[in-house]
Parts: structure tokens; sequence; C-alpha cells
């Protein structure tokens, strides 16, 4: 019975890994995209809602936009299945000590990530919902203007507090959460221990501070830069 328990919870990390990673790379493709709106205002309302249209009207990028949701759902309950499970075991299996010596965002991947999934309801309602099915207004080039939304989202002090501080629990998310599905598919060698933990930094931070900057920069243009 403890075979099989053990079992299940490999495959079950192993799934959320392979998940995870594909969630990684994804936020390298939306961070990329969501950069656009750095570039001066008009040129980023025409570049950012063309590229709005062009992911929405894809027919591949619906497809990939499936396995995204479906991985976020497959990673979000294999992490709550894992986490009940290691609470009802109390830490007993021998294969996995490393507790006593762990990093303190390691220890708090459930609080991490339930910040993350609040995060992605008000994310999902004020800009995936609205440009679905919102009465958006158009641009001169005739597409949804999702950046007005986003201007204005982003013109609300608390709401770009909100989101710096869900990106740094992303950031923490990610510092542990890369390591450990390396660890998990297998990928735990002396020979490149130390180079996946400088890579999974890097990309925390670059992640982290590239998606929290935009915010920030948009509410700055719109209340300090322009006075």
């Amino acid at each position: 019975m403890d075979h099989n328990n053990t079992t299940s919870t490999l495959m079950r990390k192993t799934l959320m890994a392979l998940t995870g990673l594909f969630l990684c790379f994804f936020l390298v493709i939306h961070l990329l995209g969501n950069l656009q709106l750095l570039l001066p205002a008009d040129q980023a309302r025409e570049s950012f809602n063309s590229y709005s249209q062009l992911l929405s009207g894809n027919i591949f990028i619906k497809i990939i936009s499936y396995v995204l949701y479906a991985s976020i759902i497959i990673h979000s309950l294999d992490a709550l299945i894992i986490t009940l499970k290691n609470k009802k075991t109390s830490g007993k299996y021998v294969y996995d000590q490393r507790g006593a010596s762990s990093k303190w965002y390691s220890r708090s991947m459930g609080i991490l990530g339930t910040i993350i999934l609040i995060f992605l309801v008000f994310h999902f309602k004020d800009f995936w919902y609205q440009y679905k099915f919102g009465s958006l207004p158009v641009d001169g080039a005739g597409h949804k203007d999702l950046y007005t939304i986003v201007v204005g989202v982003y013109g609300d002090l608390w709401y770009v507090l909100f989101y710096v501080v869900c990106m740094f629990a992303l950031g923490f998310h990610l510092l542990h959460g890369f390591f450990s599905a390396a660890r998990s598919l297998g990928v735990y060698h002396p020979k490149y221990v130390a180079w996946i933990r400088v890579f999974g930094a890097w990309y925390s931070y670059v992640i982290t501070i590239g998606f929290a900057v935009i915010p920030v920069y948009i509410y700055l243009t719109q209340h300090v830069l322009w006075n």
C-alpha cells in the first residue's frame, strides 16, 4: 500500500513538473507580448491590440490556450493533493528529507500558490473575460482596444500594489518550483545542479521584475510622469 502511495505521489510530482515547465515557457511568451505596453502610448496601443487580435484569431494559439488552461488546473490540483498527502503522512517519506534545511519559500509553496490562484481569478476577470465577452471599444484599426482596458486597470494604485505583491509571490514560487521540477524529472546530477540553480534563479528574477515593472510604469506614466 505504501509502495502504491509512493508511486502515485511520484507520478503526480512528475505531472506537476511537466505542467509547471510548460507554464514557465508560457510566462516567457506572455512577458514578451506584454512588454509592448512599455512602448510610447500610440505605438503601444496599436502593437498590443494587434498582438491580442492575433492571439485570439489563430487556431494554433487557441489550441495552446486550451493546453494552458488544462495545465493550470492540473498543476493546481496536483499541488493540492500532494500538499494534503504530505500533511497526512507528516513527512514520513524517507526519499525526501530536506525540510529542515529548505528555504522559507520552499516550505510555503501552498501559500504562494494560493496567492497566485487569487491573482489569476482577478487577472482572468479583468482582461481575459473582458476581451472575450465584454463590450470593448475598438482602436483605429478596428481591433478590440484591450490596451485602453489594461491602462485603465493599472491606473489604480491598489491594483498595481496587488499585482506587484503577486508577482513576487510568483517569483518565489518559481525559485523553488523550477529546481523542484528538474529534480522530479530526474535531472538531479552534481554536473547539472549548479547550472540549474543559476538558470532557475535568473529566470525567476527576470519574470518577476519584467511583469512587475509594467503596471508600475503605466501607473507612474499616468500619475507622475505626465504631471
